[in-house]
């Protein structure tokens, strides 16, 4: 703790009295994402909801908007849900304790821990990649990490101290991210150099054990960018749920493990419409799978019963567009 008082972070969602819709807004953007990029969305994100009343207010399609480029947009979703819930049942306060925060959309035990840990002070440690390294590499924990999350959140809670619970969780966060890093850790300055077992083995890296993870498959598809006589480009919404539930696409074929004939993509494009396909390809890795997407393009001078919407490519920054679909458009644009 007296490393902690010298050498924390400052960070944007930090107080010395913090505000809980704060600190569970930056934990939602900081899964998977690293802080650097979620300072300033979490501005942003503040000056158009500055309470989570005004987030349940909001549309879904303006979180979406706003959360371009974070990336998970699941997190997205559940956040909206999330806030609707707290706003609507809970008053606009978040419970305190984690039980009760498990509840609410899109929180795991992770952010349970950490708002409760945080915000109220409570007692609780969240496990999460800067906190499992820490305890792994001073216990020398030899279990792999998916299966020792419950021996370091035991470890971590047998050394908290009793009074600063949520400043000791967010030491240990900042211990990993400045001093006990993956790789070259920085022991000269870590606190806790003399009594860690993996430098005592000069080992460091060795922790926390990880099992070699698995090729990831490469799927594909096809997109259609069909234009119309005034420019406009036609675009869909995504089912709600999914893979990038609730955002805006250009239209496509299923992503699937082999790539697409010219026959079979025939099928499924638009009818009556002269496609082109488009040199090169446009590729994306999502957390489980390689994609790659080919493009071909098309003029029609009718409209369409399809599902889905006209828009000139001058008002797609009005529109929830995720990064895939941003490589599409450049790619057929140019």
């Amino acid at each position: 703790m007296d490393w902690y008082d010298c050498n924390k972070r400052t960070l944007p969602w930090r107080h010395r009295n913090p505000d809980p819709y704060h600190v569970w807004l930056s934990e939602i953007m900081l899964q998977q994402t690293t802080v650097a990029t979620v300072i300033p969305y979490f501005a942003d994100f503040l000056n158009r909801w500055p309470s989570v009343q005004a987030m349940a207010q909001a549309e879904l399609d303006e979180i979406l908007h706003a959360w371009q480029g974070l990336g998970y947009y699941a997190r997205a979703r559940n956040l909206h849900k999330c806030a609707t819930v707290v706003a609507k049942e809970y008053g606009g306060r978040f419970p305190a304790c984690e039980s009760a925060l498990l509840k609410l959309p899109g929180i795991g035990p992770y952010t349970a821990a950490a708002v409760s840990a945080i915000a109220f002070n409570l007692p609780g440690v969240p496990v999460d990649g800067n906190i499992e390294r820490v305890i792994s590499r001073l216990f020398a924990v030899e279990d792999p990490v998916r299966q020792s999350k419950d021996r370091v959140q035991g470890l971590a809670k047998k050394i908290m101290p009793a009074d600063r619970p949520g400043d000791f969780a967010q030491a240990l966060m900042d211990l990993g991210a400045v001093v006990c890093r993956p790789r070259s850790p920085n022991c000269q300055q870590c606190p806790w150099m003399t009594s860690c077992r993996a430098h005592q083995q000069r080992a460091c890296e060795k922790y926390p054990v990880k099992l070699p993870k698995p090729p990831k498959p490469t799927r594909y598809g096809i997109a259609f960018w069909l234009k119309n006589k005034d420019g406009a480009i036609w675009l869909r919404k995504r089912p709600p749920k999914g893979l990038l539930g609730g955002m805006v696409e250009i239209p496509s074929t299923d992503w699937r493990s082999t790539p697409w004939p010219e026959a079979d993509a025939a099928d499924i494009a638009r009818p009556h419409v002269k496609w082109h396909p488009r040199a090169g390809l446009v590729t994306h890795t999502f957390t489980h799978f390689h994609l790659q997407i080919s493009v071909w393009t098309g003029e029609t001078d009718g409209n369409t019963n399809a599902d889905g919407f006209w828009c000139l490519p001058d008002r797609f920054s009005e529109l929830a567009l995720p990064t895939l679909m941003k490589k599409i458009v450049r790619h057929a644009s140019t």
